[in-house]
């Protein structure tokens, strides 16, 4: 089967699965497991490479009012690879290739490939999305093994902050200017990392929130997963993380518990490696339990 990726968690599904030789086209963002970096790119981007956080931010509200994703497919590339399967996804028309182009595309392509969309919301569906391209690439035996090696190591994290008394209130910044908070499965992932997420919402989608709701949340504990960025981009924006007012005052500050972690490898995207950001996680809320997280860097007050 010749297989076609559309965002980096598909991608990673793929391997995980072991079809890894099946891949014949990623997207421009694909960069795990090593290798797939070599294979030919379908995707490109809008977003110019040297923009801030905020031109960042503005560019995509702008583009949701528009209903224009940030991402194309370079039909010439995808015509040369003439896929059986295509994954992608319907979640977010504005974060990945818009579902009406690829439709669009698919009509146009020899063989009419088949598309699947993975949209999950939580970390069940994201185990289910592993179950739909297991069923779709005819690896339902690989699909079910990989989610019970997965489901394994989530309850041993759960099992182990279960026993901890305290659970910490958490801040999972998943964009620092303007700030955004956590979405989706990330404060589900803070609660069976043995937290209690102070600002986001399960299931609901990452909003940009002012402020002064932090500091009146006070958090015990502040992880900064920004979408997309590594760490070298993300230290870029702690001068803008800093300076906002109360920042010092901040019961996580004070205390030492800020972190930050590859917000594109983690966090971001709904793929096994959810299950690695939540070992990060209980990492930073239980702290005394084990060595720190090699994936978590602490940030200083300045």
């Amino acid at each position: 089967m010749r297989i076609v990726s559309l965002l980096p968690s598909a991608t990673e599904i793929v391997c995980s699965l072991g079809l890894a030789d099946q891949l014949v086209g990623v997207s421009h963002e694909c960069d795990f497991p090593p290798g797939v970096q070599r294979l030919p790119k379908v995707t490109q981007a809008f977003i110019p490479h040297d923009s801030t956080s905020r031109e960042i931010d503005a560019l995509v509200r702008e583009r949701m009012k528009t209903d224009r994703a940030l991402y194309t497919l370079d039909m010439s590339v995808l015509n040369s690879i003439a896929p059986d399967l295509i994954v992608t996804q319907a979640l977010c028309d504005v974060c990945a290739v818009a579902e009406s182009e690829v439709r669009e595309a698919v009509g146009s392509l020899p063989g009419s490939p088949r598309v699947v969309n993975l949209e999950p919301t939580s970390l069940d569906e994201v185990f289910a999305c592993i179950g739909l391209v297991g069923e779709a690439t005819a690896n339902e035996s690989r699909a079910t093994e990989v989610i019970r090696r997965l489901r394994s190591r989530v309850n041993e994290v759960a099992q182990r902050t279960g026993q901890i008394g305290h659970r910490p209130r958490v801040m999972l910044l998943e964009w620092i200017d303007p700030p955004f908070s956590a979405g989706h499965w990330n404060p589900e992932l803070i609660r069976l990392a043995g937290g209690i997420e102070v600002i986001g919402t399960t299931g609901s989608r990452s909003t940009a929130i002012p402020w002064n709701e932090i500091v009146a949340a006070d958090p015990d504990v502040m992880v900064v997963a920004c979408c997309g960025f590594d760490i070298e981009r993300t230290r870029l924006d702690l001068p803008v993380l800093r300076s906002n007012p109360g920042w010092k005052t901040l019961s996580c500050v004070r205390n030492r518990q800020v972190y930050m972690v590859d917000g594109s490898a983690y966090f971001s995207r709904p793929g096994p490696r959810l299950v690695d950001s939540l070992e990060i996680l209980a990492s930073a809320t239980h702290p005394l339990v084990g060595a720190q997280h090699p994936q978590l860097h602490r940030i200083e007050s300045e």
